[in-house]
């Protein structure tokens, strides 16, 4: 039987948008990053305050399945390559969203790890939700703190990376192009893209 034109058109649009798996983990990731970030800002001004464990140890517990989840994303992005934006996006606005979004899957990496690794060099270790994770490296301190401070910057290098992220998407959202709602948010019904 011979597919009709509305059923094309379907398909068409279904293969624009990213993949259920793609988008539950980029909004998943999205939630808890913004927490991260807010809770790690919070708990820093109240290090040396009483019932202040509770955030950092919630912090690194909360960033191990951050971690796990990133990888999880890279090797569904790795095996599923989106399609392209379409020709109505100046060259320049799509290579500056390429690049926005390497930058941003280099510091989704970098981020746990610093932070992953700044805890292993402490006294206090990784605590996964109460429960205690193998403390392989030596206290060291002036490692520990270096890594740590490495981790403070990058949270401000992702922050401005993650407002240039949503201008593009809330101006897509405007233009109504069919590029905000790729990532599985309609503003209206989706057509099929003008390549």
């Amino acid at each position: 039987m011979k597919p009709t034109a509305a059923t094309e058109e379907s398909t068409a649009a279904a293969n624009w948008r990213y993949a259920a798996p793609a988008v539950a983990l980029h909004w998943i990731l999205a939630v808890l990053i913004t927490g991260m970030a807010a809770v790690g800002w919070y708990m820093v001004s109240i290090e040396d305050q009483p019932g202040s464990d509770w955030y950092f140890d919630t912090h690194k517990s909360t960033g191990l399945v951050v971690a796990a989840l990133v990888a999880a994303r890279l090797a569904w992005r790795l095996t599923h390559r989106p399609r392209p934006l379409p020709a109505s996006v100046p060259a320049w606005q799509d290579k500056l969203s390429g690049i926005t979004h390497l930058l941003l899957y280099v510091l989704m990496v970098l981020m746990p790890v610093t932070g992953y690794l700044g805890a292993s060099y402490s006294k206090y270790g990784v605590p996964f939700f109460g429960a205690d994770t193998p403390h392989w490296a030596a206290v060291d301190k002036d490692t520990s703190e270096l890594l740590f401070t490495v981790h403070s910057v990058l949270v401000w290098v992702l922050a401005a990376l993650v407002a240039i992220h949503v201008a593009g998407g809330l101006r897509h959202l405007l233009l109504r192009d069919g590029v905000f709602e790729r990532m599985g948010l309609r503003s209206r019904p989706l057509d099929r893209p003008t390549d």
